[in-house]
């Protein structure tokens, strides 16, 4: 059963991992691959990753992307959205801050927001405005 925007634009809003998927050029299938992401119901969707990363390159020449979340348990449910990238700006500490208190203790997040910063990297944020979305909650198995 296709769940109602609401019920959709939540499940986003919780903490899942996503599968990020983006257009990989010709003779090759998307890249598909984990990533952390941010979400308000009626928002736009930010990501994170290295300005020199594949998936930031590809995101830049194919404009859009999809995201997929699920869970298992206590029914299976995904949401799928896909939509243009909005803008591509460079990340600040406190949104690498924002971004890993969604996804980890509250006792490790400074931790790793001071290893991050040092050693991943330039990042940038990359933003998207949902713009299809397919959604179902299976029940339980």
């Amino acid at each position: 059963m296709a769940l109602t925007r609401e019920e959709r634009e939540q499940f986003l809003a919780e903490p899942h991992i996503a599968a990020l998927a983006v257009d990989a050029g010709e003779g090759r299938a998307p890249l598909t691959v984990p990533i952390w992401y941010q979400y308000a119901p009626g928002g736009d969707v930010w990501i994170m990753t290295g300005l020199d990363s594949r998936k930031n390159r590809l995101i830049g020449a194919a404009g859009r992307f999809s995201l997929m979340v699920d869970r298992v348990e206590p029914t299976i449910r995904y949401v799928s959205v896909e939509g243009p990238v909005l803008d591509t700006t460079p990340a600040t500490i406190e949104q690498l801050r924002e971004i890993s208190a969604r996804y980890l203790p509250a006792d490790k997040v400074e931790e790793y927001v001071d290893s991050a910063w040092k050693n991943h990297g330039e990042q940038v944020v990359v933003r998207m405005r949902p713009e299809r979305w397919v959604s179902s909650d299976l029940g339980t198995v």
